[in-house]
């Protein structure tokens, strides 16, 4: 190992000893329906391999924090499988949200636990369900984003565009910060919505803009305090949660106080009205949020054909440019003549959409629940 390499070992195992990563895995989403559902969301998934995207997400966390270090904030319903999935995290490091309330509700429960053992605790709030190929480069974007929210900022992390994608929010850079663990960092000019192809095509022009990756770094305190000043209403509550948290009665106060709180992310209740916001742009993170069927083709790679095939006895005639995936019916999956499709077998249902037509997934949700088919969801 060479002399460089040690240093930044050093410096990691320094960082150790106040630095926390809490991954948000209480989703339920649907849109890699049906093989995502309400009862198996998009986390719990395989996509090829024997891992699920949750196991890949915490193994590209170990390799960076202890384990005592890494908090799951999720739903009661899903804990325990998390908790199979990953037995080398603590039992206590497992956050149970009583039903979904918003990021910003995941957030703040999490800075309760880290602030109960560390008040000088940095926290990295990641995610359960993306896809990150560059593990080395997203070890050194937690490096600088440490050293960042040293400096007192909000911390996000950018992925830098590669096309006009209208399914993200956007980042716009601001000033340039200075570089920290030699990765550039800039100030947030503004937070932009999700917007219309050409708008897109506009930020992809302007090379200022980045995708928002719904990462964040920073210390607890300030979060805290941001929260206060922002969110009086939500902080609250969390100082209601606190005051009893080592009490007898945490679990009682935690489901009173938990249904009375309103729904928000912390993209709108913090980070687009606070200031000292930076952010981190990545490129060639090779970051997805596998976020459709039609994202899978970013994500793996295709045959000569342009074909994807995922856990699947599939033989193809004439096919291009296809997904076609199984699981668990155990059918052979025959395509003849088929063009820009997506195909997937889950033994209950069978999905057949054009590609172009892939991101339509929730209104197809949406139907099932409106005719009464809730078993399929």
């Amino acid at each position: 190992m060479s002399q460089s390499e040690n240093n930044h070992l050093d410096i990691m195992s320094l960082k150790m000893n106040n630095y926390y990563a809490v991954v948000m895995a209480g989703g339920g989403g649907t849109r890699l329906w049906p093989l995502s559902r309400l009862a198996h969301p998009k986390q719990f998934i395989c996509l090829n391999g024997e891992k699920t995207l949750f196991q890949t997400a915490i193994d590209r966390l170990v390799g960076f924090f202890p384990p005592d270090h890494i908090y799951i904030v999720t739903v009661a319903d899903q804990a325990n499988e998390l908790m199979r999935q990953s037995p080398i995290i603590p039992e206590g490091n497992f956050l149970i949200e009583p039903k979904p309330r918003g990021t910003a509700s995941v957030v703040g429960l999490a800075a309760i636990a880290i602030r109960q053992r560390d008040p000088d605790g940095v926290m990295a709030v990641l995610t359960s369900d993306h896809y990150i190929k560059n593990v080395r480069l997203f070890h050194n974007l937690l490096n600088s984003g440490y050293l960042l929210a040293g400096d007192g900022y909000l911390v996000t992390l950018g992925i830098r565009p590669t096309y006009p994608g209208t399914g993200y929010g956007y980042i716009q850079r601001g000033e340039r910060l200075g570089e920290y663990a030699d990765i550039p960092a800039f100030r947030v000019a503004r937070f932009k919505e999700k917007p219309d192809e050409i708008t897109a095509r506009v930020f992809l022009e302007s090379g200022d803009h980045d995708w928002n990756s719904g990462m964040f770094i920073w210390r607890v305190e300030r979060i805290w305090r941001e929260m206060g000043k922002l969110m009086p209403d939500l902080m609250g509550k969390l100082r209601e949660i606190e005051a009893n948290w080592a009490t007898g009665v945490k679990e009682k106060i935690l489901l009173d106080v938990w249904e009375t709180i309103t729904p928000q992310t912390i993209d709108y209740g913090i980070m687009e009205k606070a200031s000292r916001v930076a952010v981190l742009p990545a490129e060639n993170l090779g970051w997805n949020d596998v976020g459709s069927w039609e994202s899978l083709f970013e994500v793996f790679s295709a045959d000569d054909y342009g074909n994807i095939v995922l856990k699947s006895q599939h033989v193809q005639l004439d096919t291009k440019n296809s997904l076609v995936c199984s699981e668990g019916s155990g059918r052979l999956i025959v395509t003849v003549g088929v063009e820009n499709m997506v195909i997937v077998d889950t033994g209950d249902t069978v999905l057949v959409c054009s590609r172009e037509q892939s991101q339509k997934i929730k209104e197809v949700v949406n139907l099932l629940k409106l005719s009464g088919k809730t078993s399929y969801l």
